[in-house]
């Protein structure tokens, strides 16, 4: 009977420690927006707005992000910072995901393609508020590890393909929205071709190691291209065939 109680109360205790996990990345997760939310008031100048749309913060504080980086950084997933990811590659800052979402006007109806998966967190961001997600990954370790995780989380909607993000993914074109998380000098035309008239583009423009900007690319409905800046940024560069 003793031992029995004594597995029990150790069994309870594990079980405890797992609440008390879940508990503290809850939390940490509710900082993390706060944080966004603080800088998106900083950079009001340079987006136009005090605060991002309430759909996208939502998402924000749902998605689990310490589920889609390296056990060696977990207990520091929800400060508001790139980390990196393996690879020589970085995920990106919690406030870029949600300014990159935010900017990309999608829906629940919205199909949208992502370029640079990394660790899947972008994706998982945008799969709790549209239809599908296609998001392209070159570097096939850390494709790979996304897949199995965002599977893991049960996220039905998201597609990962291994292969190069430059030239986008025609058979599933044209997109709504087309992410890119990974900077490079111009956009590609394949890209800009795959683009829904009405539909935006959300991209870093620049070199590496030089002035890079945050950039939305607009389709008007009659195919007319417009660029719009919106503040300076740094990513890693977008890699594969030019």
């Amino acid at each position: 009977m003793k031992i029995t109680f004594i597995l029990l109360n150790l069994v309870m205790g594990i079980f405890s420690m797992g609440v008390l996990a879940a508990d503290d990345y809850s939390r940490q997760r509710q900082q993390m927006v706060a944080d966004i939310q603080d800088m998106v008031r900083d950079t009001r100048g340079y987006i136009g707005k005090a605060a991002l749309d309430d759909r996208v913060m939502a998402a924000m504080r749902k998605v689990l992000r310490h589920e889609l980086v390296p056990d060696e950084i977990k207990s520091h997933a929800y400060i508001n910072s790139a980390m990196p990811i393996g690879e020589n590659q970085t995920i990106s800052q919690p406030y870029i995901v949600a300014l990159m979402t935010d900017l990309a006007a999608v829906d629940k109806n919205s199909k949208v393609l992502e370029i640079g998966t990394g660790s899947g967190y972008q994706a998982a961001v945008l799969a709790e508020l549209v239809d599908h997600v296609y998001t392209i990954e070159i570097i096939e370790v850390l494709g790979r590890r996304a897949e199995k995780d965002l599977l893991h989380l049960d996220y039905e909607n998201i597609t990962v393909r291994i292969g190069d993000g430059y030239h986008g993914w025609p058979e599933h074109a044209p997109f709504d929205a087309i992410l890119v998380t990974a900077a490079i000098e111009n956009a590609p035309q394949a890209l800009l071709d795959q683009l829904k008239p009405g539909g935006k583009m959300v991209i870093p423009l620049g070199r590496q190691h030089s002035a890079q900007t945050l950039t939305v690319i607009e389709k008007n409905p009659e195919g007319k291209i417009s660029y719009r800046e919106i503040l300076p940024v740094g990513f890693v560069p977008l890699t594969g065939d030019r």
